[in-house]
């Protein structure tokens, strides 16, 4: 019978590669925490119109990215997320979260677009973010910004690896109205060389073409109006304040005047981190302001802003670190010579997990040394094995494998040690191997 394939650009998250997904999800939660934010999670799936009224039935994620289907039971047309932003803000005009103060909250979950597959883009991707309402200073996208930070180094990311803070300010709609009528007479002089979605958004809205990655549009965007003319003194003084208190904090960043990102929701500061070398799929976090976004969705607060983080790109990036240097992974595999180790391991194993110790127990009856091979490939620290003759001296065998698959030096020297012991040298150990984690 022919195998079921999973769906193109959905992917299995695999056992190996999950090793660094969750000490890294652990260590961005982290940072959340120690700015006292907290967390919230919506559903996968909301109503379409949510998407239509917040992102703006002009971008390309609601033209061509979004998966609905209308409900038949319901009548309701409904959506897989394609972003968390608009479905936070409803969550918190819904449920009146910051009806009385100022809220500052974080998620974690999949995101559906229907995209081209490619290296850095999934039809399936995973996302963290943080939304802050109720702030109207520049001090809210400084927060989020000191947060990005605290992120890259808190996973280790050197200086060499870390993204690159591009931002901008794209002032009031107001303001964005005058700049629209500016940049779209003087694209209407290059329509010859616009493609067929430049020209449709011309008319729609000719701020997505800034964010066009066709080589030809960049060289025609260069020379194109740039926004900061159009802004008024509260819009620049904002600006200004940012940009101050980045530079005071040794933050390093570019001004990037054809910077608007890609949803109609946005106003004021927006900003990405990109990685510069990467020619395609390089922001691996986006965000800023979004004023009139909880207004659009019926509530009655005016300021927010915030920032989502894709976790694949981030993945990519600290992946060519080893997986030991993140996860503590097994602390113990326990190995044995028949049914009656099997089991004298499997009661004595509760022992040491109540020590707080992570252990796997071979419950096969496979030989000793494919045992050990399996200790190997589980990428155990250590493999104890239970045998007869030591167990009636209250003995086991023990014998370091940690990190040794990955190099050339020669395993260590299997040792026997009393069996109350085990739990004490093993907590050591491990104590040794979180100082060298980064």
């Amino acid at each position: 019978m022919e195998k079921i394939l999973g769906v193109r650009g959905m992917n299995d998250l695999l056992p190996e590669k999950l090793r660094i997904w969750r000490v890294v999800e652990n260590k961005i939660i982290s940072v959340f925490k120690s700015y006292g934010i907290e967390e919230i999670r919506t559903p996968i799936l909301e109503r379409t119109e949510l998407f239509l009224r917040g992102l703006g039935e002009a971008t390309d994620i609601v033209e061509k990215e979004m998966y609905s289907f209308q409900d038949q039971l319901n009548d309701q047309f409904l959506s897989l997320r394609p972003e968390s932003t608009a479905p936070v803000v409803r969550s918190v005009v819904q449920h009146s979260l910051a009806y009385n103060e100022p809220r500052k909250l974080w998620y974690y979950g999949p995101m559906f677009r229907h995209e081209r597959p490619q290296a850095g883009r999934f039809r399936q991707f995973h996302q963290f973010g943080v939304e802050m309402f109720g702030y109207e200073g520049f001090e809210c996208e400084a927060e989020l910004i000191l947060i990005c930070g605290a992120i890259w180094a808190e996973v280790g990311l050197t200086s060499k690896k870390t993204p690159v803070l591009k931002i901008n300010s794209i002032g009031t709609k107001e303001e964005r109205s005058l700049y629209i009528d500016s940049l779209r007479n003087y694209l209407k002089k290059h329509e010859d060389s616009l493609n067929d979605d430049d020209l449709r958004r011309l008319n729609i809205n000719p701020l997505r073409i800034l964010d066009s990655k066709d080589k030809n549009i960049e060289k025609i965007v260069c020379e194109a109006p740039k926004i900061n003319s159009f802004l008024g003194q509260k819009s620049l003084s904002h600006f200004n304040g940012l940009l101050d208190f980045i530079k005071a904090n040794n933050i390093p960043f570019k001004v990037d005047l054809s910077l608007v990102r890609g949803l109609d929701y946005y106003n004021s500061v927006v900003f990405e981190w990109v990685i510069e070398e990467k020619q395609s799929q390089n922001t691996v976090c986006g965000g800023g302001r979004y004023d009139a976004l909880v207004g659009h969705l019926g509530g009655k607060i005016s300021s927010a802003c915030g920032f989502a983080l894709g976790m694949e790109r981030l993945i990519d990036l600290i992946e060519h670190q080893q997986e030991e240097s993140f996860d503590e992974g097994l602390d113990l595999y326990v190995a044995h010579d028949g049914e009656a180790m099997r089991l004298l391991s499997m009661g004595f194993s509760e022992k040491l997990r109540e020590a707080g110790l992570n252990v796997r127990v071979d419950i096969t009856s496979a030989s000793i040394k494919s045992q050990i091979k399996r200790a190997n490939r589980n990428q155990a620290s250590f493999v104890a094995i239970f045998n007869l003759e030591e167990a009636k001296q209250n003995c086991v065998s023990i014998k370091s494998i940690g990190y040794e698959s990955q190099s050339s030096r020669p395993s260590s020297v299997q040792k026997t040690m009393p069996i109350e012991q085990l739990a004490d040298f093993l907590l050591i150990e491990k104590s040794k191997r979180r100082k060298k984690m980064i």
